[in-house]
C-alpha cells in the first residue's frame, strides 16, 4: 500500500520545505531568472538559508553526508521542491543523480574527489551525451571518440545540450572507446573530464524556448587529454552507467512536475474564484469546473504512478516499466494542467505577470529531455509484450 501523505520526520520536513519554497524561493524567481551577479548572489543566499534550515541535500545518502531520506519518501519532498524551477538548485538536490552515479560506479579516488563537493554544492556536475549529429534518443550512436595514448584518454567530439557546463566542475563524457567490431552496447565508456581541461571548448549557450542565454551548452572536445583512470565504471560499460543515471533522473523530473502542476492548479482555482465575466464568476461556469476536475484527476493519477515507481525502486526492484509509463504520462499531465490554467487566466496567462507562460514552455521541454515520449511508449510497450507479467499492477 502506498501512503498518499508523508509521515513522521518526512512530514515535518515537507512542512518546512513548503514554507521555504513558497515564502523564500518563489518570491526571488524574477531575480534568479536574470542570470547576472545579482542572481548568483540571490541563489547563494538561498543555499545558505536551506543549509541553516536543515533542508540541504536531503535525498543524498547519509554516507555521502546528505540527509538520507529514502527514495520513496523523497517523492513527497521533491514535489514541493518542484514548485519552483529554482528549487533543486536552492536545496542541493540538483547533483543527486550524479553523486549516486559516482557512488555506484566510481573508484575510491573518484568518490573522494567529487562526491563531497557535489553534496556540499561547491561543485556542480554536467553530463555530455547528446550530440547534434545523431539522435539523442539512441545514445549508443554517439560519434565522440576516446583513444588511449600513453596512459591518457584522448577525446575528440561534439556535444550539445550539456546542461550546466559553464558552471560545472566536470563533465561525464560518453565516448566511443572500442573497435567497430564491438557490439554497440559495449562500445561506449563514461569518462570524467574536468571543465578546465585544455581542448574542452564551451562554444555557446544554446538559445531555447524563452531562454537566451540558457543553461544548455554546445561543447567541443579537441584532443582533450585526461588520465586513463578517469573512466567511470568499466571500460565499454557506459551504456549501463548512463541508464543507471537516467532512470532515477527521469523519476526526479516526474516528482518535480507534480509540484509545477499543483502550483498551476492553485493559480487556476484562485483565478476562477476571483474573475467575473458574463454574469458570474468563472468558478460557476461548467466548462471551468470541468478544467478543475480534470486537472485534479490528472495530477492525482500521475502522483500515484510516481509514488508506485518510487516504491519499486526503493525496494530494489526493476522499475523500468513504471518509470517509462510515468515519464510520458507525467509530461502530458503537466502540459495539460498548465494549458488549462492559462486558458482560465485568459490574456493574463500569456504575460510574464504570472509564472504560467514560463511553466508552459518548460512543460513542452518535458516531452523531449531524458527520452522523448515516443521512445518511452515504444520501449515500455515492448517490455510488456515480451513479458505480460511486467504490467505494474501485478
Amino acid at each position: 500500500m502506498i501512503a498518499n501523505r508523508p509521515e513522521g520526520r518526512v512530514a515535518e520536513l515537507c512542512t518546512r520545505m513548503r514554507s521555504f519554497i513558497d515564502d523564500e524561493v518563489i518570491p526571488l524567481e524574477p531575480a534568479l531568472s536574470r542570470h547576472d551577479d545579482k542572481a548568483a548572489e540571490a541563489l547563494a543566499g538561498l543555499k545558505a538559508r536551506a543549509k541553516e534550515l536543515g533542508l540541504w541535500a536531503l535525498g543524498h545518502p547519509e554516507e555521502m553526508g546528505g540527509g538520507g531520506v529514502p527514495f520513496l519518501d523523497f517523492v513527497y519532498l521533491n514535489e514541493i521542491i518542484g514548485r519552483s524551477e529554482y528549487g533543486q538548485l536552492a536545496v542541493g538536490s540538483v547533483s543527486m543523480q550524479d553523486a549516486l552515479m559516482i557512488q555506484r560506479h566510481g573508484t575510491a579516488e573518484q568518490r573522494e574527489r567529487w562526491i563531497p563537493g557535489l553534496v556540499s554544492g561547491d561543485i556542480l556536475p554536467s553530463v555530455g551525451i547528446t550530440e547534434p549529429e545523431v539522435a539523442g534518443s539512441d545514445p549508443v550512436l554517439v560519434q565522440t571518440t576516446a583513444r588511449l595514448e600513453e596512459g591518457e584518454w584522448v577525446i575528440d567530439g561534439h556535444k550539445w545540450f550539456t546542461t550546466g557546463a559553464a558552471q560545472a566542475g566536470y563533465c561525464t563524457v560518453f565516448a566511443r572507446t572500442e573497435s567497430e567490431s564491438t557490439p554497440l552496447h559495449r562500445s561506449i565508456s563514461a569518462i570524467i573530464v574536468p571543465i578546465d581541461t585544455p581542448g574542452l571548448e564551451i562554444v555557446r549557450s544554446i538559445p531555447t524556448m524563452g531562454h537566451d542565454p540558457s543553461d544548455h551548452y554546445e561543447v567541443r572536445y579537441t584532443g582533450v587529454r585526461v588520465p586513463e583512470e578517469n573512466v567511470l565504471g568499466e571500460r565499454g560499460n557506459g551504456f549501463v552507467v548512463a541508464q543507471d543515471r537516467l532512470g532515477p533522473g527521469r523519476i526526479f523530473h516526474c516528482m518535480r512536475w507534480l509540484g509545477q502542476a499543483q502550483r498551476a492548479f492553485e493559480l487556476m482555482c484562485a483565478r476562477a474564484n476571483s474573475r467575473f465575466a458574463h454574469g458570474s464568476l468563472l468558478a460557476e461556469k461548467g466548462e471551468i469546473q470541468r478544467y478543475i476536475a480534470e486537472s485534479a484527476a490528472d495530477i492525482q493519477a500521475a502522483r500515484l504512478m510516481t509514488l508506485d515507481a518510487a516504491r519499486v525502486m526503493d525496494a530494489g526492484g526493476d522499475a523500468r516499466v513504471q518509470i517509462g509509463l510515468i515519464k510520458f504520462r507525467g509530461a502530458q499531465m503537466l502540459h495539460d494542467v498548465v494549458d488549462r490554467a492559462i486558458q482560465v487566466h485568459g490574456a493574463l496567462g500569456l504575460t510574464a505577470d504570472t509564472p504560467l507562460e514560463g511553466m508552459y514552455r518548460r512543460a513542452r521541454y518535458a516531452r523531449i529531455y531524458d527520452g522523448p515520449d515516443e521512445v518511452h511508449r515504444m520501449s515500455t510497450a515492448r517490455r510488456m509484450l515480451r513479458d505480460p507479467e511486467r504490467v505494474p499492477w501485478r
